[in-house]
């Protein structure tokens, strides 16, 4: 499973690393170029993620459709002509056109529905745990490395080295890259639009639950480098740019190490909701401290708080979403996700851009606090997916048009048929029904 999953997990960490890489600065950076007010200093940060936004489902449903490879080839050549633009860029608005193309670039539903199609369900939240840790160890990386070669050469070389290691990325994609496996399934036409996937209460949960992660996300990133750069009259730590690694290594390093159990705890004890719950009251007690701090060592630490229930969510999301759809519209499914994901990014830099610009940074404390406190109730009530689980039927010694019909039981979820291992696989409700049971019902 690992050589399968690690390209793929290179891939989006090299994009993400060229993502993450300008967050650390990229708001007083786009403050001062011409043209700039905070206010659109909120565009930039979040700009990205209205394009990510707009073109999560269409990624997702073309790599349904017509492959994942060649998505993936395409979303990465218009990511490198976004940054290319950005780094050339000499105006506000033209920083502008740069993220918005980066975002147009939506890959990211597509590699989390490739390493679906690669490995079992079972193994499903190890895989993602894999590409959550690679995301995270090139987000550890990029708020070190943005800071410093920022800080002494300019944020336009951190836009050239995004579009060279996306070219790279795409090196990966046809060297190391297996070809995912040939599925079957038995949905209709009709059992196939694109509105399904809003049926599952389950999901719509965990979509909104991506809504409140990542708008509150940018507002962290929005305001730690203006807070921490701004003169001390002007309510600011008076820190250089070229500092910033001493605020982001420890919150990573805070916030790497919270994944470890986040995952144990949410996938193999089937505590997700908790873990959830226990994350949104960290970001909660971030923000305050970072909202009402007083000294740069209070803040940093709200931002360790932060960062900590932040991480958390990492190695769940993804999986959750892709245990709870069915075969058919696993890359549909993650790109709604995602795509609810990043429109909460556009809203939170609108959101942080706007108050930080009228009000000041205890005012937007205030409302992310508020925010976690709707954000906790709606999780409170989310269903675990590890109430489900899945047998691997070998196809030489079943039929499959007996497993075709298992889908009639009340406790059968789905069944499809993977061709590429001559395996057929039936996903059923542990509380109805339990393995031998599913292979009775077969004999």
């Amino acid at each position: 499973m690992f050589k399968q999953i690690l390209p793929l997990s290179l891939i989006i960490a090299l994009r993400f690393f060229g993502l993450f890489i300008v967050l650390p600065v990229l708001s007083v950076y786009a403050v001062e170029l011409k043209g700039g007010t905070e206010f659109l200093a909120g565009i930039v940060v979040g700009g990205y993620a209205f394009t990510q936004a707009l073109f999560q489902v269409p990624f997702g449903l073309m790599s349904d459709k017509l492959g994942r490879k060649k998505t993936l080839l395409f979303g990465l050549i218009i990511f490198i002509i976004g940054s290319i633009i950005a780094a050339m860029s000499d105006n506000i608005y033209m920083l502008m056109v740069g993220r918005f193309l980066q975002g147009a670039g939506a890959i990211g539903s597509v590699v989390s529905a490739m390493i679906a199609d690669l490995v079992k369900e079972e193994q499903r939240a190890h895989a993602m745990a894999i590409m959550g840790g690679t995301i995270a160890l090139s987000f550890a990386a990029a708020m070190i490395v943005a800071p410093i070669v920022g800080g002494l050469w300019g944020i336009d070389k951190l836009f050239w080295l995004t579009a060279v290691l996306s070219i790279m990325a795409i090196g990966i994609l046809f060297t190391a890259v297996p070809q995912p496996p040939k599925i079957i399934h038995s949905y209709t036409e009709e059992e196939s639009k694109m509105l399904d996937v809003f049926k599952d209460k389950s999901l719509t949960r965990m979509y909104v639950t991506f809504l409140f992660h990542s708008s509150i996300m940018t507002m962290a990133f929005f305001i730690i480098p203006l807070v921490m750069t701004q003169a001390i009259d002007q309510g600011g730590f008076g820190w250089t740019k070229a500092e910033l690694w001493k605020v982001y290594l420890p919150a990573m390093i805070f916030g790497v190490l919270s994944m470890g159990p986040a995952a144990v705890f949410g996938e193999k004890y089937g505590k997700g909701r908790q873990v959830f719950m226990i994350s949104i009251a960290s970001i909660f007690l971030g923000f305050i401290a970072m909202g009402f701090a007083t000294t740069p060592w209070l803040f940093i630490t709200g931002v360790v708080l932060f960062f900590i229930g932040f991480n958390m969510f990492e190695p769940l999301l993804q999986s959750f979403v892709s245990k709870f759809a069915k075969v058919h519209q696993k890359g549909a499914a993650i790109g709604v996700a995602n795509t609810f994901g990043y429109v909460g990014i556009f809203l939170g830099g609108l959101l942080a851009g706007y108050i930080m610009h009228h009000f000041d940074r205890g005012t937007l404390a205030i409302v992310v606090a508020l925010l976690s406190l709707l954000w906790f109730g709606w999780v409170a009530t989310m269903p675990n997916p590890n109430n489900r689980g899945n047998v691997y039927l070998p196809l030489d010694i079943f039929d499959r048009d007996k497993v075709a019909a298992l889908t009639e039981h009340e406790a059968i979820v789905e069944s499809y048929i993977n061709e590429t291992e001559n395996i057929a696989v039936v996903k059923y409700e542990k509380d109805l029904i339990d393995e031998d049971e599913v292979r009775g019902l077969l004999s």
